[in-house]
């Protein structure tokens, strides 16, 4: 590296390394350079708003020092200036977050302008600065924050919240774009406490504004996120967190707020399919061989039988009304087993046999039908 800049690195990297928690992702920041200063080392540059470059063997992020003005409405409302004279200090003021304003240099040595590391000590989130009620996109990573870090005793600062409810009273967050929405509230399901995420924006009245119908959902009823906190101990996968969270929502509820928060079609699938079996699967044992061939056929377990296993899973934690006790898990296991058993039987049916005696079309599929129910209602 060139004598006149310096690199460091900054934000979460930091941050967790400060707090005990395994530093998965390097980024930082570039002092003094220019972006040609970059390109001409090898470096990659991505992205057009600002100047951030990927370096060319670890292909972590580098970006060079920049401010931000406020320019227009909306978290793409900034004017952003990067150039080799933007200082260290100046670079980290424009972040979220004391706690993710923390640089390191090559030394190892520390830079904490704003008061990062005490409030580390302190566990408490504040902001960096008074810019921070300037960007909606910081609702959504308060809240995130929160839920990552609730576990290690983190709260929001009064004057943070004060600032926060600002922001929300100012209208700008339906300028964040849906997809990002739901980029963020992927992260928060990740987290150690993912139900801090919708108690911080409920509180901050911002989940209203996002996702009024998730948002009524979660204040009608008297323990909202019991379950999804008590489930979180036992699911990691962020799709099976948010189908237990949703899960007393019906199918075009679930595909309205889909649209809402943008989310994946398989995310999408898998919440609707434990709204609509979660009763008949709770109940499977008391159904006779026709009703439970209408059900794994509804679940496509005929053809692959691992998303009927994951909703399997959920409904025994479901079964538990949040306990997660030894006994729930078992009826999780006893149940499975049925299945498989049932299923197992239905695919003993070769279709190459019914057609051997002729049946071609509609006629065999009725049969295939008609054999597989029977040879479930034999086992079962």
């Amino acid at each position: 590296m060139q004598p006149n800049w310096q690199s460091y690195i900054v934000g979460g990297a930091v941050r967790d390394r400060l707090l005990g928690i395994p530093v998965t992702d390097y980024d930082h920041v570039v002092v003094g350079a220019s972006p040609q200063d970059l390109l001409d080392l090898g470096y990659t540059q991505v992205g057009k708003d600002f100047p951030v470059f990927l370096h060319p063997t670890s292909k972590q992020e580098y970006a060079l020092a920049r401010t931000e003005r406020k320019a227009g409405r909306g978290y793409k409302g900034f004017t952003v200036h990067a150039a080799p004279d933007i200082t260290l200090p100046q670079d980290l003021e424009r972040r979220d977050l004391t706690i993710n304003a923390i640089a390191e240099d090559s030394n190892g040595e520390l830079i904490d302008p704003y008061g990062g590391q005490q409030d580390i000590q302190q566990r408490v989130l504040r902001h960096v600065s008074p810019a921070f009620s300037e960007d909606p996109l910081r609702i959504l990573r308060l809240a995130r924050f929160h839920a990552h870090l609730h576990h290690l005793g983190f709260y929001i600062a009064p004057a943070t919240k004060a600032l926060a409810k600002q922001l929300v009273d100012s209208g700008e967050l339906k300028e964040i774009a849906k997809e990002r929405l739901w980029h963020e509230t992927q992260k928060a399901m990740r987290s150690p406490s993912p139900w801090i995420y919708f108690t911080t924006l409920l509180e901050l009245g911002a989940l209203q504004q996002l996702v009024p119908a998730l948002a009524k959902l979660l204040q009608r009823k008297k323990n909202p996120l019991g379950t999804l906190q008590a489930a979180s101990h036992q699911l990691t996968d962020p799709d099976e967190r948010l189908a237990i969270l949703l899960q007393a929502l019906n199918k075009p509820q679930l595909e309205n707020l889909g649209e809402a928060l943008r989310l994946p079609k398989a995310t999408l699938q898998l919440c609707v399919q434990l709204s609509m079996h979660q009763r008949q699967l709770t109940h499977y044992p008391e159904l006779n061989a026709q009703q439970k061939h209408i059900l794994l056929s509804n679940c496509g377990a005929l053809k692959n039988s691992s998303q009927l296993e994951r909703l399997v899973k959920l409904i025994g934690l479901l079964h538990s009304q949040g306990q997660m006790e030894l006994p729930e898990l078992s009826f999780s296991a006893s149940l499975w087993q049925q299945i498989l058993v049932d299923i197992g039987a239905a695919l003993v049916v070769k279709p190459q046999d019914l057609m051997a005696q002729g049946k071609r079309g509609k006629v065999l599929g009725d049969a295939i039908k008609a054999a597989q129910i029977e040879a479930i209602a034999k086992v079962s």
